[in-house]
């Protein structure tokens, strides 16, 4: 058997109707292509190697666990990346869906890396902290829409799908979780460029509190602030008006 190790933020689904559940819900979008991260004990990695047709691979970073997972199912020998998911390349040449009940400690800088590798993953179904899935999927007006918000949803769409109990897991966190799904827009976004916006989204934020023209007034010619918009707090712009703004950068 294995142990769960807090340090790596290891709380691991038991309940098999969720499983299935996030099957169903990662089946919806036909892929070729599979990563799993954090598979543990394999409570959805079982459901995923039955898939026909998938070329499946999952990243692991606890070696306990990858004894345990490739002793257990030996299709797994060499399908498993043991690394960190933040540390890892892009697992495959061609687009990819990635599928997995996310560390919650990393889980934000999961998307991140996830938003690096651009247009190569074509779907994520993720499990997270219900508050980190809720942000990633507020929009404008929210008090949880924010950083992270925008950033993923400037390139993807996100849906949330459902809620997931504490006592769905071992041990259970003190945490309720959500599941949701990103698929990429349907309508792309036009930005002037990723690090300008990028740098536009994190600075607003930054100074949540302050109007747009006191909170960004490095970032644009005083001509340009005189518009009403910086009038406006970060939360108050929807994702295409970050994006218009971006244009308007020095």
């Amino acid at each position: 058997m294995y142990t769960l190790k807090k340090s790596l933020g290891q709380h691991f689904l038991k309940d098999e109707n969720i499983c299935r559940r996030i099957v169903d819900e990662l089946t919806k979008h036909p892929f070729r292509n599979l990563l799993e991260v954090g598979p543990g004990g394999g409570a959805l990695t079982k459901y995923l190697i039955q898939l026909p047709g998938v070329n499946f691979k999952a990243v692991e970073l606890d070696e306990e666990k990858v004894v345990y997972l490739k002793a257990t199912y030996p299709v797994l020998q060499d399908k498993i990346i043991h690394q960190s998911f933040l540390d890892i390349e892009k697992p495959f040449d061609e687009s990819f869906t990635v599928v997995g009940n996310f560390p919650y400690n990393i889980s934000t800088q999961i998307l991140f890396k996830i938003l690096e590798w651009e247009t190569g993953v074509d779907c994520v179904i993720g499990m997270f902290q219900k508050e980190v899935a809720q942000r990633v999927a507020a929009r404008e007006g929210s008090k949880v829409y924010g950083v992270t918000s925008v950033l993923v949803q400037a390139f993807y769409d996100v849906e949330y799908l459902f809620d997931v109990s504490e006592n769905s897991f071992n041990p259970p966190p003190k945490v309720k979780s959500g599941v949701i799904r990103l698929l990429p827009r349907k309508a792309p976004l036009e930005i002037k460029s990723r690090k300008a916006f990028f740098n536009l989204v994190k600075t607003a934020f930054n100074q949540r509190r302050k109007t747009l023209r006191n909170a960004c007034k490095g970032l644009f010619d005083s001509a340009v602030l005189q518009d009403p918009i910086f009038d406006k707090r970060a939360e108050q712009l929807s994702i295409e008006a970050f994006a218009q703004l971006s244009f308007q950068m020095k």
